[in-house]
C-alpha cells in the first residue's frame, strides 16, 4: 500500500429530532453561497506523462494553497511542486496499483450527486456558524480528494478538505490490508463527515496553542469545542458527535458522578502532566486510566458536560463569548456542574 493510516479517530452521524432545542437556530435569513465543489482526485488520477506539464499548470491556481500542501505534505514532503521529483512522485501514485483501486472505489461510492448532498448539508453548517460568528471569515470551497490513507479532513485556504479513502466503510478491504484498529474502523463510512468536516474546521478557528497545560484548560478547550459542533450540527445525536458507541453512552450516563469525582479528586483537574492529558485525551479503545469499559477521550466528554451546564445557567452568554472565554476556572465555576 502507499502508506499507512496515520490517525483519525471520529465520529458517526445519526439524527436525532430534538424538540426545543436551543442550539437549532433559525437559519432560514442567513445568507451563504453554496461551497463551491472541486474533485482533485478526479484531476490527479486524469495526470499521465503525457499531459502532465499542461494540465498541472491550472492546479495551483484552481486549488489555491492546498494543492502545494497536498504534494508536499506526503507525495514529494521535500520539495513540492518546485522539486525535480515532483513529476515523478505524483504519477507513482496515480500508477499504484492500490491507489487506481481505491481511487475507483471512490468514485462508486462518492459520484457527484451524493458529493452535492453532503454539501447542501455542510452549506447549512457554513449558515449556522455564520449566525453565530458573524464577523469570522467562512469557507467556500470543498475539495475532496484521496490522500494515501494518511487524514480525513483538513482546512486552510478557506477551503475545506475531504480524504475520501477514510472513509469507505469498515468492510473496505483497503483498511483489513492496514490492519486499521476496530474501534477506527466504525467511524471510516459516510456517516461521520459532516461532525468530521466540522471538527477539523473548528480545531483550526479556535486552535488549542496557548501556553496552558493543565487538565482543566484541555478539558474546558474540548467541551466548548465539542459545544460549537454540535452548534453547527444542532439536530446530531450525542453518540455521533463524540464518537461512542451505544454501550459507551450507556456508560458514561450512568457513571458521571464517579466520573466527575475521578477528575476532582486529589486536584488532578489542574495537574499539568502531559501524561495525564494525553491519557484523557487521547483516542483509543479506551480510557485505560479509568477502566476498560471507560470510553476513549472522557476529559472531551466531561467538559462537554461542564460547558453544557456553564451555557445552562449563564443564558446571557453567547456561543461567541463562550469561544473567547480563555478562563477556564471561571467557566468551571460558573457552570455549577454537579453531577
Amino acid at each position: 500500500m502507499y502508506k499507512r493510516i496515520l490517525f483519525l479517530p471520529f465520529l458517526l452521524l445519526l439524527i436525532s429530532a430534538c424538540k426545543n432545542n436551543a442550539l437549532d437556530v433559525d437559519i432560514s435569513g442567513v445568507e451563504v453561497k453554496p461551497l463551491e465543489v472541486l474533485r482533485l482526485e478526479n484531476d490527479i488520477f486524469a495526470l499521465n506523462a503525457a499531459n502532465f506539464d499542461e494540465k498541472t499548470k491550472t492546479l495551483n491556481v484552481k486549488y489555491g494553497a492546498y494543492y502545494e500542501h497536498y504534494i508536499s505534505g506526503f507525495l514529494n514532503p521535500n520539495g513540492g511542486t518546485r522539486d525535480s521529483l515532483y513529476k515523478a512522485k505524483l504519477l507513482d501514485f496515480t500508477q499504484d496499483k492500490d491507489m487506481k483501486e481505491t481511487y475507483a472505489y471512490v468514485r462508486k461510492l462518492y459520484p457527484d450527486a451524493t458529493i452535492e448532498e453532503i454539501n447542501n448539508e455542510l452549506t447549512n453548517c457554513v449558515k449556522r456558524f455564520k449566525y453565530h460568528f458573524p464577523k469570522r471569515k467562512l469557507p467556500t470551497k470543498l475539495i475532496t480528494c484521496t490522500t494515501g490513507y494518511n487524514y480525513a479532513v483538513a482546512y486552510m485556504d478557506s477551503a475545506l478538505v475531504l480524504g475520501l479513502d477514510m472513509y469507505l466503510n469498515d468492510t473496505a478491504k483497503f483498511y483489513q490490508m492496514l490492519n486499521t484498529p476496530k474501534y477506527q474502523l466504525r467511524s471510516m463510512n459516510q456517516t461521520y463527515i459532516l461532525p468530521n468536516l466540522a471538527k477539523g474546521w473548528l480545531l483550526i478557528e479556535f486552535d488549542n496553542d496557548k501556553p496552558v497545560n493543565t487538565l482543566l484548560y484541555h478539558t474546558i478547550f474540548y467541551g466548548k469545542l465539542f459545544y460549537a459542533i454540535n452548534a453547527l450540527l444542532p439536530n446530531t445525536n450525542d453518540s455521533i458527535l463524540i464518537g461512542y458507541t451505544s454501550n459507551q453512552m450507556k456508560f458514561v450516563n450512568k457513571n458521571e458522578k464517579n466520573i466527575w469525582s475521578y477528575f476532582a479528586e486529589k486536584n488532578r483537574l489542574y495537574e499539568n502532566s502531559l501524561k495525564t492529558v494525553q491519557e484523557l485525551t487521547t483516542d483509543g479503545p479506551f480510557t485505560g486510566t479509568i477502566n476498560k469499559e471507560c470510553p476513549p477521550r472522557i476529559a472531551m466528554w466531561v467538559g462537554w458536560q461542564i460547558v453544557r451546564s456553564y451555557m445552562k445557567n449563564n443564558k446571557d452568554v453567547t456561543l461567541q463569548q463562550l469561544m473567547d472565554e480563555s478562563d477556564s476556572q471561571k467557566i468551571l465555576s460558573k457552570s455549577k456542574y454537579r453531577p
